[in-house]
């Protein structure tokens, strides 16, 4: 199974999905569109303030009765934000993610510096691979 950093590396292709805390929810929720994502990293400068997910907007935006446009996200992030660094393992992500319902986990470098973000859904295509991968590795050690 890959490691995390290996993980990280293979998405690079894709810019990280960003909001400043003082942007409107509204324009936060473009940003997701744009990226085809369910979260995004709230960053002071390169400072990571908190989180930005389509559950914070139903439960802080729809069911409050807010509006989109005039709510900026630093009123509605969760500012209390779990994370992992390079070296976790993809099996310590996927338990923690479930322990704490969590579908997206900020990747930090040991000084706080942001690397990267995984999804639930980056660690299941990955569970799959590998087990395909373990799969053809045995029918091939069988047939031979």
């Amino acid at each position: 199974m890959k490691t995390l950093k290996q993980l990280l590396a293979a998405k690079t292709g894709r810019p990280l999905a960003v909001v400043a805390p003082r942007d409107t929810v509204f324009h936060a929720l473009t940003i997701m569109a744009q990226h085809d994502v369910g979260a995004l990293l709230v960053l002071d400068g390169e400072q990571l303030v908190g989180m930005f997910s389509e559950r914070d907007y139903a439960r802080k935006i729809i069911l409050q009765g807010k509006s989109s446009k005039e709510t900026t996200v630093s009123e509605i992030m969760s500012d209390r934000v779990a994370y992992v660094t390079p070296g976790t393992t993809l099996d310590e992500c996927m338990a923690l993610m479930t322990d704490k319902h969590f579908r997206h986990l900020p990747v930090l470098t040991d000084d706080g510096s942001v690397v990267g973000m995984i999804s639930i859904g980056d660690l299941v295509k990955e569970t799959i691979s590998s087990q395909q991968f373990l799969i053809d590795e045995l029918e091939r050690y069988i047939a031979g």
